[in-house]
Formats: structure tokens, sequence, C-alpha cells
């Protein structure tokens, strides 16, 4: 399905009193990186992933004038169109970002948040990796940047066991990549959003998650985050890396659910742990 060339599906609960979690990925911008929290998240709650605008299946070509902000309409538009006019967002990294400017710009649709390795602005080693990501890809091409991509995303004890799936990664994400010019302007968004003067305003309960052996992101621009929000939380796991809700799931997953079930009536769980233990 889609909307205004997003593509999306809606998994897991459709009673009417189902609350409503939306993921949204990182710079890659499909929806398959959070396979493995689905089925976790499916048992309790109506779950909305989507691919990006200009990634996998939403295509189209996003211009260099592309902004978070216009990342945050397309969503904001895609939930009106589903008739979702609240729910909580779980997002990584640029995913988180985009919850972020959707916050501040629509504080009455999110109930949370839970941003996974963000940052207020952009961080001095975040920097650099994304300078060095933009120049394997000007310079040495796609595939040499998707090579490349498994270094800043994963630990290294973890790509060293996972060699086979690493390299069907590779050639999958090579045969669908999102174009250079898509990923050039929706990178230069990310890097461009500053968030210092806004964050006062958002008052929506955010979690910021972190990872200490994140490469990417440093676990401090989270810790960071979380004091600058009036209702921020902190979060950390000690192993997985920039995508430990991939390389550690069965740590992560269970931290999640917990922030999330914060938000559910108690009735409303006991009627789903009822519903798990006859099934």
């Amino acid at each position: 399905m889609s909307n205004s060339n997003l593509y999306y599906k809606v998994l897991g609960k459709q009673t009417p009193d189902a609350q409503t979690i939306v993921l949204s990925s990182g710079l890659g911008g499909v929806n398959g990186f959070w396979l493995p929290q689905l089925p976790m998240l499916t048992e309790h709650f109506r779950v909305v992933i989507y691919d990006q605008f200009g990634t996998g299946a939403s295509q189209g070509v996003i211009p260099k004038s592309y902004s978070m902000e216009n990342m945050a309409d397309e969503l904001a538009n895609l939930l009106k169109k589903l008739q979702i006019d609240r729910c909580h967002l779980v997002g990584h990294a640029l995913g988180g970002i985009i919850g972020l400017h959707l916050a501040r710009r629509y504080p009455s649709l999110l109930e949370s948040l839970i941003v996974l390795n963000g940052w207020i602005k952009l961080d001095s080693q975040t920097r650099r990796c994304f300078e060095v990501r933009q120049s394997l890809l000007l310079n040495s091409g796609v595939d040499a940047y998707v090579q490349a991509q498994p270094l800043f995303l994963y630990p290294a004890d973890w790509l060293s066991a996972h060699e086979t799936l690493l390299e069907e990664e590779r050639q999958h994400q090579v045969a669908h990549f999102q174009g250079q010019d898509n990923l050039l302007h929706r990178l230069q968004a990310l890097m461009l959003s500053d968030l210092s003067e806004e964050l006062s305003e958002i008052t929506t309960p955010t979690l910021a998650f972190s990872c200490k052996d994140d490469l990417l992101v440093p676990w401090h621009c989270s810790v960071q985050l979380a004091q600058a929000l009036p209702f921020g939380e902190y979060q950390q796991m000690d192993y997985g890396g920039h995508a430990m809700s991939v390389t550690d799931s069965e740590t992560f997953n269970p931290l999640l659910l917990a922030w999330l079930l914060r938000f559910v009536p108690k009735t409303n769980q006991a009627v789903s742990q009822s519903t798990e233990q006859l099934s």
C-alpha cells in the first residue's frame, strides 16, 4: 500500500482499543530493519512500518532542499490517511530525529517517543563517519559504500560471526540502492538538523536509548538529549553497536516493551496476557 509515495504495512492487533506503534528506520530508510522486533510488538500493538520517501518501495526523487521537517510531514500525512491520531513512535537514528521533529510540529500526535542512538545536533564523531561514507560513495561507488556500511553499524565480533549474512545483505542493498542523489540529500538533511533551540517545546515523554559501543553515534549524545527534553529519560545497553536492536535483540526487545507497556492500561495488558495463555 502507498500514501503520498510511502509504502507501508499495518500489522498486529486490529481491535478498536489497540494502541499503535510506528517504527521509523535510520538512513537506510526501509522497514526491514525492524524484523527482530515485529513478533514481540505485534502481540501487543497495532504496528505501522514504512519505507521512507525515496527508499525501498517508496519510490521518488528527493530534492536538494529536502529537510527533516519534510520527513516528519510525510509521516504525519501517512498517519492522517490511516486515521491514526495518537501513536507511539520508535525511531532509529534518522528515524528518531524524524520523531523529534514530529513531536515538535504535531504535539498531539505522539503518546510517547523512543529515540535510538539519536542526538540534538550532529556530533563531531558522527560527522566524521558520515563524511567518510560520503567520500566512499562519491569516489568509489555504491558497492564500496555498502561494503563499508556494516563497520559503522555492528560490533567487530558480530561482524566476524555473520559473514554469510553480511554478504547476502551487501548483494541485496546494492541491487536495491536508493540512489546516490537520494541518499546524499537525505544525509544532508540529517546532518543539518539542529534541535538545540526547539527541544524545550517537546512535551512528549521521550526515552533516549543508546549503546555504549556505538561507533557512529557516541552514547553521550543520548544523555544530552534526555537531559535537554522536559520529559526525557535515558537508557543504555553496553553491547550491540549502532544497530543493537538487530545484533542483540534478546536484550533490547524486553527493554523496549517495558517502556511501551507503561502507557498501556493495566486492563488491556491483562486481556493480552490471557489471550496469549489460551493460544
